[in-house]
């Protein structure tokens, strides 16, 4: 009994102490983690590097800038001109075929097509021109109110303000409703009343 006491004694001993041994070797070995961000971090800047063109590659960054790469574009450019790579360019001297646009969609490329051989516009293309003609109409109208301001009462003067406020307002209704069907990047600003009577102040 007092043997196997002591082997039981001697065996926890021995766990402990390899337990110990285990715990300091993991809090000494360095993390992976930061070795795996680091690594990742190597590869990112490696593909950066890659990106940019071979004139550029092994510098610092702070000496990189967007206007270097354009130079260096301008210049393989010129260069390519100079051994005459454009020379023998495919459509050459010939008008550019503008019927298709490759970045809009499918689907709305030929509902356009369809309208334009028939003569029709979209409704974005004819509110457009009915916005613009109206704006006109409307500055000519308020500049002719500003131009006779001094003649008439300070009354007229308002009765001509609501009017031209009111019909603004219709204007910029039609610019809201025009922003919401116009494809992306052919939105307009509205009418400002502030923004209008000050330009006229200024001429």
């Amino acid at each position: 009994m007092a043997s196997s006491h002591l082997i039981r004694k001697s065996m926890l001993n021995q766990g402990h102490l390899l337990y110990k041994t285990r715990c300091a070797s993991f809090s000494s070995a360095p993390k992976p983690e930061k070795n795996a961000s680091h690594h990742l971090s190597a590869v990112i800047d490696a593909v950066k590097e890659r990106k940019l063109p071979p004139e550029l590659r092994g510098q610092r960054s702070s000496l990189r800038s967007e206007t270097d790469i354009i130079n260096i574009a301008e210049q393989r450019i010129w260069q390519s001109m100079k051994e005459g790579q454009f020379e023998n360019l495919p459509g050459k001297g010939k008008p550019l075929d503008l019927r298709d646009n490759p970045h809009a969609d499918p689907a709305e490329d030929t509902l356009y097509r369809i309208l334009s051989k028939n003569g029709c516009a979209p409704e974005w293309v004819e509110l457009n021109k009915e916005i613009r003609t109206q704006v006109n109409g409307w500055r000519s109208a308020l500049k002719k109110a500003w131009a006779n301001r001094c003649n008439q009462s300070h009354s007229q003067w308002v009765e001509s303000c609501k009017a031209l406020k009111l019909q603004m307002s219709d204007i910029n209704n039609k610019v809201f409703r025009y922003n919401l069907i116009v494809p992306f990047g052919r939105q307009m600003f509205g009418l400002k009343w502030e923004k209008e009577v000050a330009r006229l102040e200024e001429q």
